[in-house]
């Protein structure tokens, strides 16, 4: 199974939340065969709250033991970019092929490129985020679970 680890997931791995014992459980996400990805996205959404957050050189540092996931980059570039315009259009409800049946959802662009990613992976994303509910059985799985 793969699995897309979202930005908060990966943030809840650097400060050792209890979540993350949870998802390796629920997810038996340190067992083959299961794959587990993140995007250049997320890891540069990470550096960005670090920045802002003036984390410590050492905590900074520790985004880099995050290589332990699959990094995506520009592998699959021309399928992603294709997918990021069809999850875009439906979240805007005006994808000719899927209706969205609801209000439409402005997403920010960093999450339509995590989905993108992940649905492209055949992957569940790994979320706290509400914001990407309505793409559930539409482009990919979503298992989105509670920080408390």
């Amino acid at each position: 199974m793969n699995y897309f680890l979202d930005t908060n997931i990966l943030l809840a791995y650097l400060k050792q939340h209890t979540l993350v014992e949870t998802l390796q459980k629920y997810f038996e996400l340190e067992t083959s065969p299961n794959l587990i990805f993140t995007s250049a996205v997320c890891i540069g959404e990470l550096k960005s709250l670090g920045l802002q957050n003036n984390w410590g050189e050492k905590r900074l540092l520790s985004i880099g033991l995050l290589q332990q996931f699959i990094i995506i980059t520009g592998t699959l570039e021309n399928i992603i970019v294709d997918r990021y315009a069809e999850i875009d259009a439906f979240s805007q409800g005006k994808s000719q092929d899927k209706p969205l049946g609801i209000s439409a959802r402005n997403m920010g662009k960093n999450d339509l490129w995590i989905a993108a990613t992940a649905s492209v992976l055949n992957a569940t994303l790994i979320t706290t985020d509400k914001d990407f509910d309505h793409l559930h059985n539409h482009f990919l799985k979503v298992a989105r679970f509670d920080l408390k």
